[in-house]
């Protein structure tokens, strides 16, 4: 019996002996228990959270086999500081007076904290705190900054072991107002919470996985930071991040609009205006449609309210004249509201925060402003880009640089021409990702609100029916999607997953071609329709020049003088946008014209000008002598015109009249300043969204090349044929 326990005792030996070490390579981590998003029990049941999935990630990597605990906040760090637990990951801050008791990894978390109250209660300062109460977790940072400024602001704080028992307090009226970290409010608003954020937060700094200081446990601190490294690089903790902080863009508006209201629309339809190529706010997709944030967003508003909309994208400079001259009611082109815009336009709620940034190109020394002296710095025309760098220019040195679209200050830039650019940081980081090699080393400054507006004193109507919607697509998310979608990281890589390649000549033909051959359509049929009115006021002011009657010849040289004397943009400018707000101005009545029309009436008016001068050389070229023999024999001078001098003057202009068909043809590019979508405006609108622009000026000069040799040749063999 003695040796067959003997026996047995031998056999359960070894258990004995490696049963403990089994335990020991058992981690065990302890987790705050509702701090969602970073841990919180799921409905099936489950701890999950953005703490929960990177713990479970880094163990994977690094080999550990992890049991987890979710005792809450204090009694977690007890435990590590007790022995009962091994690691810490619990949203704890990394703070000096921690670190004497934990050792910390690199931050996996950059947090700030932040004031919340209900949202009918709104607090948009720490004054208006004052004799308040105020909830806080335990041993938070919140907390800590509360101590700290309590006297300065008159509240009461009051402390809570878990945020569920915090916010139903906040939720029955008990306190007043709550402290969290501003991710776990967001997400509390994104599940529907009733909870507002209306003050600026505090950044306190960031989360660390954290051990016993000077326990066996410091190694796992190795493997942690190791394993957040590589996550970062392949992308899963962006996706992580991405599955429970999608941003809350909604909560940093102050709306004054009512979600349940509705205005009522004056007009059938409201003629919106917006940019061509300022993505991610609008942009033209593979499918030549236009997209982006204004895009989206002035539909869903228009849906909501019940309003009807025709939109068109002429291009921002475009646009606002178009407002301003009242061939459009509105304009939502990613448009800063500054104190100067509202003496012109009334705007709507601010629909986006916008920040301005400098780029240089990868591998710049530029590190600072103080870098930028002696150099010259690129801005888009009338953007608070370029107002800011005008105020700075003395200040760090530097001269400024105006460009009327995207894609030529980003090419500036990418050729050297100029050394830096500044512009919408969301449009600097959308072009990185698309393949600009940028670098933005320099911290974004806050260049104000971002609103839709009409002109000021009209459509009243529009502005408030935009409030209204804009409250009510934020309050039921559809703002936040919105924004989403085209801002955040993993959505824009989605994006630009599913837009069509154009990294090649080729693919960028194939689709492309469309839109290019609709654009040099639009080319030719305008340089066609307006050489051919050019034609007819040539010929007459012309006629007018060799005339007898000196009153004649005096209006003529007037008008040629006077057309050939001003730029063919500001004479199209002035037919497209001046005329109709000069006729408003007397008869208070809308009168817009149509953006082909004005550009055929400029083109007209400045190829007729030169015309007139090569049909009054035509026909002094034409030897003085036969006019004066035919009207020795009694021939009227109408008729010596028509059947002697005009024939032989017409074999000597028609050659320089299709040089001049050429020029004119060449001259549509310049109509597309007032949004006249021809071939050099497609093509930019491409280049907005593919920022091919080497390739696509490329194409753009072979199609202006084929059309214009073969009229050249036209030419040429008419002038032979005339000889």
């Amino acid at each position: 019996m003695k040796k067959k326990f003997l026996i047995l005792l031998a056999g359960l030996f070894p258990l004995f002996c490696f049963y403990p070490q089994v335990k020991a390579d058992t981690i065990k981590i302890a987790f705050d228990s509702t701090y969602a998003p970073f841990e919180f029990k799921d409905s099936d049941q489950q701890y999950k959270g953005l703490d929960v999935d990177i713990i479970n990630e880094v163990a994977k990597r690094s080999g550990w086999d992890v049991e987890k605990s979710f005792p809450g906040f204090e009694a977690a760090l007890n435990e590590v500081l007790s022995g009962q637990s091994d690691a810490l990951m619990a949203g704890t801050t990394i703070t000096e007076d921690r670190k004497k008791v934990l050792t910390f990894s690199d931050p996996y978390f950059d947090t700030e904290i932040v004031v919340a109250t209900t949202a009918k209660n709104k607090v948009s300062d720490y004054n208006q705190l004052k004799g308040k109460k105020v909830g806080v977790k335990n041993s938070t940072a919140a907390q800590t900054f509360l101590e700290k400024n309590k006297d300065k602001y008159g509240y009461e704080i009051v402390t809570y072991d878990t945020g569920d028992q915090m916010y139903t307090s906040l939720a029955s009226g008990t306190i007043d107002a709550v402290m969290d970290d501003k991710a776990v409010i967001q997400y509390a608003i994104s599940k529907q919470q009733d909870l507002a954020i209306n003050m600026p937060g505090e950044a306190i700094g960031s989360f660390g996985f954290s051990v016993k200081k000077g326990s066996k446990y410091e190694s796992l601190i190795t493997d942690f930071n190791k394993a957040l490294a590589e996550m970062k690089a392949d992308g899963t903790y962006a996706t992580i991040i991405k599955r429970y902080l999608a941003s809350d863009y909604g909560s940093q508006l102050t709306l004054t609009g009512n979600a349940d209201q509705k205005a009522t629309p004056k007009k059938k339809v409201y003629k919106i205006v917006s940019d061509s190529s300022f993505a991610p706010f609008e942009y033209q997709d593979e499918d030549h449609q236009y997209v982006g944030i204004d895009m989206e967003l002035i539909q869903a508003i228009a849906k909501q309210q019940g309003f009807e909309i025709e939109i068109s994208n002429p291009g921002f400079d475009a646009a606002l004249n178009a407002v301003q001259s009242s061939q459009a009611d509105g304009v939502i082109a990613g448009m800063t509201i500054t104190d100067e815009r509202k003496n012109t336009f009334d705007f709507s709620d601010a629909y986006y925060t916008a920040n301005i940034r400098i780029a240089v190109r990868e591998g710049s020394d530029i590190s600072s402003y103080e870098d930028l002296k002696g150099k010259t710095v690129g801005a888009k025309n009338g953007t608070a880009s370029q107002s800011w760098l005008n105020e700075n220019a003395s200040k760090y040195g530097f001269t400024v640089q105006p460009y009327d679209d995207a894609s030529s200050l980003y090419d500036s830039l990418n050729s050297g021409s100029i050394d830096a650019i500044m512009d919408d940081e969301a449009v600097l980081l959308y072009a990185i990702q698309k393949g600009r090699k940028f670098a933005t080393p320099i911290e974004g400054i806050e260049s104000g609100k971002i609103g839709f507006a009409v002109r000021k004193g009209s459509d009243p109507e529009l502005i408030q029916m935009f409030n209204n919607g804009l409250a009510a697509i934020v309050k039921d998310g559809t703002y936040n999607t919105i924004m989403s979608k085209y801002l955040d990281q993993d959505s824009q890589s989605q994006t630009s997953e599913s837009t069509a390649d154009e990294t090649t000549v080729w693919e960028i033909l194939s689709n492309n071609y469309r839109q290019l051959l609709d654009g040099l359509w639009v080319t030719v049929s305008l340089a066609l329709l307006s050489f051919f009115f050019a034609i007819l006021i040539g010929i007459l002011f012309g006629m007018m020049a060799v005339s007898p009657n000196k009153l004649l010849r005096v209006l003529s040289a007037i008008f040629v003088d006077v057309v050939r004397g001003i730029p063919l943009m500001i004479v199209a400018a002035f037919i497209y946008w001046g005329i109709p707000n000069l006729i408003q101005s007397f008869t208070n009545q809308q009168t817009p014209i149509n953006a082909f029309l004005a550009g055929t009436i400029a083109l007209s008016l400045n190829s007729g000008a030169y015309i007139a001068e090569i049909v009054r050389g035509g026909i002094q070229a034409v030897p003085i002598g036969q006019m004066e023999a035919s009207r020795s024999l009694g021939i009227s001078y109408k008729k010596t015109m028509s059947k002697i001098i005009l024939p032989q003057a017409a074999r000597l202009m028609l050659p320089n009249f299709i040089n001049q068909f050429v020029i004119t043809l060449k001259d549509t590019t310049i109509i597309s300043a007032i949004g006249l979508v021809e071939l050099f405006y497609a093509g930019k609108i491409i280049i907005g969204r593919n920022y091919q622009s080497f390739r696509m000026y490329a194409i753009l000069a072979i199609i202006y090349l084929v059309v214009i040799t073969l009229l050249t040749r036209l030419a040429r063999r008419l002038d032979k044929g005339g000889h």
